[in-house]
């Protein structure tokens, strides 16, 4: 089976540009035309999709869990239940971001914490599934989400290779629609953490499953070289302004940067190119200007049987190549030539 997924009519594979999702989480504050403007600004930036965090906190946490007070100044709450549900859309604004993602052409899909969830964006037909790194284990919600049989994206942030190993042992059964993502669930994560090599590990572990890379990191070059080893899905945390209140915007892109990287993630696909060598015709002019030829070294009498120091090695390169001195070397001249001359082959006895 090709290492292929297909989201909303869009492949993703290795011959494809990598496919960026904005992730906006709660970035929105739990504002509807804030989010609205999220996707807008998301889809001028060249991102694929729009991802929101849904959850049904009252069976998602326990009630010591939900009732913890949660007083700090990222807080929408006075309790961590009363902080959630301030920063939770409802049935109503998901219908309106659904149809306004569609409006601007954006995929528009969410993480599932939860099997009500789950179900509630089954019941909003969502093309896709995120799965967060903290669910790497719940092979309920997993099992779930994968009877659904929509495209199922998880990331593998504070796992083991076992873990991702049993996720695909689980799930590619039930749904071979499965993309893997590295991940490192630090916010943000220390640079050495990162271990980009994991995509590698992963495309030769499991060669049929389309792998990415969750970025947590603050900035934008590891999206590119995540590209290079072979990520096709790319996610980055994004929001209005990194000041606000609130836990993600610090780590997420603002407008400026996730435009870079969507562009330079395009460029990257171009600039690998297909491996084979060639000369562009960009080139011609400067390789002409820079590179040399063949000419004489001082004034030539037809009759010369030319020696090393009979020939100089001169720029422009519009004439026969350093290269070719040795084919040069002991042939009579059939016409004169001045200094600087070049030498061609017409001017050789054969």
């Amino acid at each position: 089976m090709p290492r292929e997924l297909t989201i909303r009519g869009t492949r993703i594979a290795d011959d494809t540009d990598c496919w960026v999702i904005a992730e906006i989480g709660h970035n929105h504050q739990g504002k509807l035309d804030q989010c609205k403007e999220l996707f807008r600004r998301a889809k001028e930036c060249g991102a694929d999709a729009v991802k929101l965090q849904k959850r049904d906190n009252r069976s998602l946490f326990t009630k010591a869990a939900f009732d913890k007070p949660y007083e700090n100044e990222n807080s929408f709450g006075a309790t961590y239940g009363e902080h959630r549900e301030k920063l939770e859309f409802g049935r109503d604004e998901y219908v309106e971001l659904k149809r306004y993602a569609e409006e601007l052409g954006l995929t528009f899909f969410a993480t599932a914490f939860d099997i009500p969830s789950a179900d509630f964006l089954a019941e909003l037909d969502v093309p896709a599934y995120k799965i967060a790194s903290g669910d790497l284990t719940n092979l309920p919600l997993l099992r779930h989400v994968a009877r659904i049989g929509k495209p199922m994206i998880v990331s593998t942030g504070g796992g083991t290779l076992d873990d991702v190993r049993r996720v695909y042992d689980e799930i590619k059964p039930i749904n071979p629609q499965l993309a893997l993502l590295q991940c490192t669930a630090g916010y943000p994560p220390a640079w050495e953490e990162l271990n980009l090599r994991v995509i590698e590990t992963y495309r030769e572990l499991f060669p049929d499953v389309v792998v990415g890379f969750s970025s947590h990191d603050s900035g934008i070059a590891m999206g590119p070289v995540a590209y290079v080893l072979g990520a096709r899905i790319i996610e980055k945390h994004f929001t209005l302004n990194r000041a606000m209140k609130g836990t993600d915007h610090a780590f997420s892109l603002e407008s400026p940067g996730l435009r870079r990287l969507c562009r330079d993630l395009k460029r990257t696909r171009i600039a690998l190119g297909d491996g084979i060598k060639r000369c562009y015709e960009s080139e011609e002019a400067p390789i002409t200007k820079m590179g040399k030829k063949l000419v004489a070294a001082r004034k030539l009498p037809a009759g010369t049987v030319l020696t090393a120091a009979d020939v100089a090695v001169k720029s422009p390169g519009d004439g026969l190549r350093p290269y070719e001195l040795d084919k040069v070397l002991g042939k009579r001249l059939v016409r004169d030539l001045a200094e600087d001359d070049a030498i061609s082959w017409s001017d050789l006895a054969q």
